[in-house]
């Protein structure tokens, strides 16, 4: 069992920045996968970025590439989104999530269901 805690939520004016933290419990955290998804109001979750196992590889949506960093500390068994130059469309709940799924694959880390434990959420606004 994994859990995961999500902070650094809140409000935050466009073109500004945050860092979301997602700490999880459980000494193997460093085979998962490690991903953050988003859901916006009135909309279905959204993957936002992943991040590999050993830390080398990421995938980001598009909408985000150049703007958000995800990055991982094993010894912390943390992951961290960095969001800049953040937009109102950022607004949205952000979760992490944790998988154990082989393939480190662009469409395996978009789909929700690869992942086998999330966090519960933590809340974003951008305002202007």
């Amino acid at each position: 069992q994994v859990q995961l805690v999500e902070s650094g939520g809140g409000l935050a004016q466009v073109g500004g920045s945050l860092r979301l933290s997602c700490a999880a419990s459980g000494r193997t955290f460093n085979n998962y996968i490690m991903g953050w998804f988003r859901q916006a109001p009135g909309k279905e979750r959204e993957f936002v970025a992943a991040i590999a196992r050993n830390d080398r590889l990421t995938y980001y949506t598009d909408s985000v590439k150049g703007r958000f960093t995800i990055s991982r500390d094993d010894a912390k068994n943390t992951v961290y989104l960095q969001m800049n130059s953040l937009k109102p469309e950022d607004t949205a709940v952000y979760y992490c999530a944790a998988g154990q799924f082989f393939s480190f694959s662009y469409s395996d880390c978009t789909r929700a269901r690869s992942y086998d434990y999330w966090g519960q959420g933590t809340h974003i606004t951008v305002s202007s």
